[in-house]
């Protein structure tokens, strides 16, 4: 490490930044990596590690890593490195997370938010996006998530993620320029997590679906709006993708994100139109039959909502009132074994009684002339 601060600082950094993303370049030009290539590219990633967050025997330098921050910046190095994390050997995409996620932590004394996250904002959204299209590969999946989830800490990140759409002119996403009331085309890169955790391997799903949920829970305003704007197309894809989907553990978080976002008052719009709708109602009650404990259990949570509901849909009510005596039969003995649980046998008792306060048969919609002769 001696050669790092025996020269001039910003020489060396200037030529690791440089030297880092020529390497890079070379691997991606290359039909077979290039041993030598890797093992320098993994040796530059290190130092660039110490650089920005020291060891225990070697505190930090503020200059060294205000001009590293700059140079990664200035020389487009975020970019390659988010677009190319998979290329790299394992130990370099973990030592890339490690850099990247400081870099986009790092902020002046006096500063309101990151340099290199005001650039990525403004000029370089695509380095979001391939931190996001690394769930497409294995290799990829990890250190991108853990890049994602530090950066989804900001409201501009997860706006760039919602409103991503693919672009004629290859130009970057101006948020200033956004029109929150048109509807999505369903081709950007958010979408794209409902079959990265459908269809992945299993630790590419559960990171996926972690950092699915931070997008719809750390700014709740914002995602409100746009899946307010988006609702039809957000819940064909929500129930038909993931509260469908074969994984039990992909089946039973969906549930119980939906259950926490319904239930969350900055989503009570989205919660009152979700529960008007007789066919959210059936996905909800197949689920509560479902043979595994956890899965009824949150689906409980989400059927709780459309039974106690005192404005109910007449789609909703109806349902309901068909099913009375088969939910009055059903329920008493749900999830009998969780008699330690308060709140819910709470829950459950209330529930039964609202049910029994149902009509026995549904109700005939009035006619136009029985309305006229009233």
């Amino acid at each position: 490490m001696a050669f790092l601060f025996g020269r001039s600082k910003a020489r060396s950094n200037q030529e690791l930044t440089r030297s880092t993303k020529d390497l890079i370049l070379k691997l991606i030009a290359e039909d077979k990596p290039s041993q030598k290539i890797e093992e320098e590219v993994a040796r530059n990633l290190g130092q660039m590690k110490v650089i920005l967050q020291g060891t225990p025997e070697l505190d930090v330098s503020p200059d060294q890593v205000f001009q590293l921050v700059n140079l990664l910046v200035t020389e487009d190095l975020l970019r390659v490195l988010a677009e190319n994390i998979h290329r790299l050997p394992f130990e370099s995409r973990k030592d890339t997370q490690t850099i990247i996620s400081n870099v986009l932590r790092y902020k002046q004394p006096g500063e309101d938010q990151p340099i290199a996250l005001q650039y990525i904002i403004t000029t370089r959204p695509e380095v979001i996006i391939a931190l996001c299209n690394g769930y497409d590969r294995r290799e990829s999946a990890m250190p991108c998530g853990g890049i994602l989830k530090e950066a989804l800490k900001h409201d501009a990140v997860t706006a760039l993620i919602l409103y991503d759409e693919p672009s004629l002119h290859g130009q970057p996403l101006d948020l200033g320029s956004i029109d929150t009331d048109q509807p999505a085309s369903g081709q950007g890169v958010f979408w794209k997590f409902f079959d990265w955790i459908d269809k992945s391997l299993f630790e590419v799903s559960t990171d996926a679906f972690d950092t699915f949920r931070q997008i719809l829970v750390r700014h709740k305003p914002m995602v409100a709006k746009y899946i307010d704007t988006n609702f039809d197309l957000f819940f064909d894809r929500y129930n038909n993708i993931l509260i469908k989907s074969e994984s039990y553990v992909t089946k039973r978080q969906s549930i119980k994100l939906l259950g926490e976002v319904l239930l969350d008052r900055q989503f009570y719009e989205i919660m009152t139109r979700y529960v008007e709708s007789g066919d959210n109602l059936k996905l909800i009650m197949w689920q509560l039959k479902d043979d595994r404990k956890m899965v009824q259990y949150e689906a409980f949570h989400v059927f709780k909502i459309f039974a106690a509901n005192p404005n109910k849909s007449p789609d909703v009510k109806r349902l309901l009132t068909m099913n009375r005596q088969r939910l009055l039969d059903f329920l008493p003995n749900f999830l009998a074994d969780r008699t330690e649980d308060d709140q819910f046998s709470d829950e459950k008792s209330y529930l039964i009684k609202q049910i029994k306060l149902l009509p026995q048969t549904p109700q005939q919609p009035r006619t136009a002339s029985q309305e006229s002769s009233k």
